[in-house]
């Protein structure tokens, strides 16, 4: 039955899933056994006829929890689930309790298994039953819902996903004078009706006159504070309440008595001087609540930098090889099976595999090795990975939203979207937060009114309660405390896969890292050499490597002092094992152990003498001759820690 609007809302207690690959009754009994046991569910029954799994779940369960795991035992099995993941950009949500309102929107849509919403993101993660609709179809009536709700959907770039762009939404990051403008506005306003108070501190007590205090006030409760207004009407006209509108009645009570006293001590002939006015107070609350919105915008843009940061990665410019000539195209034309041509020191755009050429390539954007790798034809290339000293032919095998480059994006992205279990439990508190504290500033306006009959004082009681209540971040602090530590990992090269593993990281106790380049300066340096019968090892070594990039060449070059001594003729690179040249008439090989053994090369002169360099973390290499094949040298190079590892590892140690 196709999705409509109308249908009733889903049942806590419930799930029904559309399964797929059962043929037969043994079928249902497989998938039935598969879900005994499963957490959080009371019974699973199967009906074979409309292919679909009905499963009763024990109060207070998680709905998204248990569909990850049904999933998972359904594949174990060999059954899927017949799902669709849609999502969606929905704006001018403000609190938790606009998250509420919108989940519930998207899942009275029947056929939608689970929606998720994440304010800090601004993303509904919508599963849907994929044989109701298509996703075109999906998208359409989901986007109704969220609107019928009071909110608005955009269209959330392709290219976000892909990497092809250089944002990651259809907005983008908020324009700074946008975010800062009405903060600094509210401040210069503001502060004006501050200063006197900070005076009373100092014994002074000269207010500013109250038409004063009304002029400035007024701009920031209707021109700033507008936004607090329209979403707390639409949240009037949802039936429910957000924090937007107890700023709105807060501010609007305090300002509201203000102008009720002022107004009244003029009509009596006053000039509005030594009144006790709240304006003051009104306009604080607004400026400093858009001080929170735009310290929030900012915690989002400093964790979509992350996301940015790594699609800038890759070029947008590839050159692919048509015939003999080179062909210059932007990389959002390149194809799945096209050559590109990769030029040394180039940034490799696209994930392929080498169809010609040899050289190291530095991978370190996904592995955080910082040793350039041995690439020969044949093995697999990362896009955005930097080419070294040869000229590479890469048969392209992905582009856009299959490439490493941008699964690494979405994996940032999808952690940054999904609630931990903590927010779950935020969620629920929210969605009852507004509602108890309008209530209980509504007691305490009649418990002092009809108390002391002083209901000038009543009012000012109970809009207190509002206005020390309406800042109130509850719903906000968790999604973006969860964003902001995710962005912040990515920067440093930690990719965290969802917030449920962010969550749990506290009670990581043992942390393996990988040494060169993270607990080492990823710069080698030759340490010690040993060579039978003094022979001139190092200035051999050094002619053979004159004109390599590799970083073991390096060391040995700066070892040596540079080519200084003989030259060599003949140098050509094996790769992964190592180079042979001709120096001053003798036929060299340069490289490492397997190697040498593979090329009948006797180790055992030097072997005493080595035995211990790989227990110390030394990599070795070896230099001989190859005709007869007869060890001359050994090379022993080490990586020196960096000058905080130590202070790093003690630090993991005084924390557990």
């Amino acid at each position: 039955m196709p999705p409509t609007l109308a249908s009733p809302p889903i049942r806590a207690d419930t799930l029904d899933l559309p399964v797929l690959g059962m043929t037969c009754a043994s079928c249902a009994s497989r998938v039935e056994k598969a879900m005994t046991g499963l957490p959080g569910v009371a019974r699973a029954t199967v009906n074979l006829a409309t292919e679909r799994l009905h499963l009763d779940l024990a109060p207070g369960t998680a709905r998204g929890a248990v569909l990850e795991a049904a999933r998972e035992r359904l594949d174990r099995a060999g059954y899927g689930l017949a799902m669709t993941v849609v999502e969606l950009q929905v704006i001018d949500m403000t609190c938790a309790s606009c998250v509420g309102r919108v989940e519930k929107a998207l899942q009275r849509v029947d056929g939608v298994l689970e929606a998720e919403v994440n304010l800090a993101t601004e993303r509904a993660t919508v599963q849907v039953d994929a044989t109701a609709a298509d996703a075109a179809t999906w998208r359409r009536r989901l986007q109704e819902a969220v609107q019928a709700a009071g909110y608005g959907v955009v269209e959330r770039s392709d290219s976000a996903i892909a990497g092809d762009g250089r944002t990651t939404g259809s907005r983008g990051p908020a324009p700074t004078l946008a975010v800062w403008g009405p903060v600094a506005a509210g401040l210069l306003l503001s502060l004006p009706l501050v200063a006197p108070m900070v005076g009373m501190l100092v014994g002074r007590h000269d207010m500013l006159p109250g038409l004063w205090q009304l002029a400035l006030a007024t701009p920031v409760q209707f021109i700033l504070g507008a936004r607090f207004y329209r979403a707390g009407w639409k949240a009037l006209r949802a039936r429910t309440g957000n924090m937007d509108l107890l700023v709105a009645l807060g501010t609007s009570a305090a300002y509201g008595l203000s102008v009720w006293l002022l107004a009244e001590d003029l009509l009596s002939g006053g000039d509005g001087r030594g009144l006790h006015l709240y304006f003051e107070a009104s306009a604080v609350v607004i400026t400093l609540v858009l001080l929170g919105k735009a310290l929030e915008a900012r915690a989002k843009r400093r964790t979509t930098a992350a996301i940015r940061a790594l699609q800038q990665l890759r070029p947008e410019r590839a050159r692919v090889l048509r015939g003999a000539d080179e062909v210059e195209m932007p990389l959002a034309a390149v194809r799945v099976g096209q050559r590109v041509v990769v030029r040394p020191g180039e940034r490799l755009p696209v994930d392929g595999r080498i169809e010609s050429g040899a050289s190291e390539v530095d991978e370190s954007l996904v592995t955080g090795e910082s040793l350039p790798v041995p690439k020969a034809v044949g093995q697999p290339v990362i896009g955005g990975s930097v080419n070294g000293s040869g000229r590479l032919v890469v048969l392209t095998t992905a582009v856009g939203t299959e490439s490493t480059l941008s699964r690494i994006v979405r994996l940032v992205e999808s952690a940054q979207a999904r609630k931990a279990p903590i927010q779950r439990t935020v969620d629920r508190v929210s969605a009852v937060f507004v509602p108890v504290v309008a209530a209980i500033a509504f007691v305490t306006l009649l418990a002092w009114g009809l108390g002391t009959g002083d209901w000038s004082t009543a009012i000012v009681n109970g809009v207190s309660v509002l206005v020390i209540a309406c800042p109130c971040a509850l719903g906000l602090a968790t999604p973006t405390a969860l964003m902001a530590g995710t962005g912040v990992a990515a920067r440093h090269g930690v990719l965290i896969k969802d917030a449920e593993a962010l969550e749990v990281a506290h009670r990581v106790s043992v942390v393996a890292f990988d040494k060169t380049g993270t607990l080492t300066a990823g710069r080698p340096r030759l340490l010690e050499t040993v060579t039978v019968d003094d022979a001139p090892a190092l200035g051999w070594a050094a002619a053979l490597q004159a004109g390599s990039e590799h970083p073991l060449a390096r060391a040995v070059l700066e070892a040596a002092g540079g080519p200084v001594g003989p030259t060599a003729a003949g140098v050509r690179a094996v790769p992964g094992s190592g180079v042979v040249g001709q120096v001053d008439g003798r036929a060299l090989a340069l490289g490492h152990e397997r190697w040498m053994r593979e090329l009948g090369v006797d180790l055992a002169p030097l072997a005493a003498r080595t035995r211990d360099w790989p227990a110390q973390g030394r990599t070795v290499s070896w230099l001989a001759t190859t005709h007869p094949p007869r060890a001359i040298a050994a090379f022993a190079f080490g990586d020196p820690p960096k000058a905080g590892a130590a202070e790093a590892i003690a630090n993991l140690h005084r924390q557990g």
